[in-house]
């Protein structure tokens, strides 16, 4: 597991991925997986993701944060 910084709604969708593939479970969950061929995924922000799919932003930054949390139990 990767250790990465904490996720907020300004954090860019790829740069999340990109520090935590783990992370791509839960992105794909809320938007589906044609944001890993959308090259709109290296600017838009996790608040703009959630907005164009209708998602609570707070609810993925939670989700994000958790998973980052789990990883660093366990290392």
């Amino acid at each position: 597991m990767t250790t990465v910084s904490k996720v907020t709604k300004d954090s860019v969708i790829g740069e999340v991925i990109n520090r935590s593939p783990e992370a791509r479970k839960i992105i794909e969950k809320y938007f589906g997986n044609g944001c890993f061929t959308c090259p709109g995924m290296k600017v838009e922000t996790l608040a703009f993701g959630a907005t164009m799919h209708n998602m609570d932003t707070g609810k993925i930054i939670n989700e994000l944060n958790a998973l980052n949390e789990e990883g660093k139990n366990e290392g």
